[in-house]
């Protein structure tokens, strides 16, 4: 496995826990009725999903090149 392949698995990886964790978040404020942590939990999902995003086009480009 080159390095570009493991940094793409790292990065998926890691978002992919990103978004179980701002889940598991959401949940607990929407159990708390706290709008305040579920905005938090709702960004941190894009962000986990960005960063996902990201990781797959720069695998794409330098697959391409």
């Amino acid at each position: 496995m080159n390095v570009n392949k493991a940094r793409l698995a790292i990065s998926i990886i890691g978002s992919a826990i990103g978004v179980v964790a701002a889940g598991a978040q959401a949940r607990k404020a929407l159990q708390k009725g706290d709008k305040l942590s579920l905005v938090n939990a709702i960004a941190s999902v894009l962000v986990a999903v960005t960063g996902g995003a990201l990781a797959i086009r720069g695998a794409r480009k330098d697959g391409a090149e």
